[in-house]
């Protein structure tokens, strides 16, 4: 069981929104993007929001036997990324899939990891990644799980697998 405090804006206990069926959302706080035109500003000074056990959030997320998976949003849960690893390991070994909101795109993420950082380990149990910065540019109405039109849906198994961004077919 994972024993890393986790820094967080909130969590949304069910949601049909965040991600393909009923989710549990935990929302990292803190971000280095800081989007302009971010759905969640709130989040993004490390120092605002409160902490929270994982042993906690897996007690909620324990409880709703109609749960598809967790979301991880933020803020950037890359931020606290091994932190998130070891919850997001628990949560996979409960049968729940993975999904994740990163500003980052896979290439950063796979670019950027190192054995300090855990970006590695997060990717490694996450199963869907909408990678890349939100961009008020590029906002629609009209996509699946994502904000703006350079934000992608990566099927991260694959992806790792094939060492390149594999897209999953919407």
């Amino acid at each position: 069981m994972p024993n890393k405090v986790l820094r967080l804006a909130g969590v949304i206990r069910d949601s049909i929104v965040d991600g393909p069926g009923w989710r549990f959302v935990i929302f990292a706080q803190g971000c280095p993007h800081r989007c302009p035109g971010c759905h969640n500003p709130e989040t993004h000074d490390a120092a605002g929001g409160y902490d929270a056990a994982p042993e906690m959030l897996l007690a909620e997320i324990r409880k709703n036997p109609l749960l598809h998976g967790i979301t991880l949003s933020g803020g950037e849960p890359f931020a606290q990324a091994q932190a998130f690893a070891d919850l997001a390991r628990t949560v996979r070994a409960l049968g729940l899939d993975v999904f994740v909101y990163s500003g980052y795109t896979f290439e950063e993420l796979l670019a950027g990891a190192d054995a300090q950082n855990g970006w590695l380990a997060l990717l490694r149990e996450s199963d869907t990644l909408v990678d890349g910065q939100y961009l008020a540019a590029e906002r629609s109405l009209n996509l699946l799980f994502r904000g703006s039109k350079n934000q992608r849906l990566i099927d991260v198994k694959a992806s790792l697998a094939a060492g390149r961004a594999v897209e999953m077919a919407i």
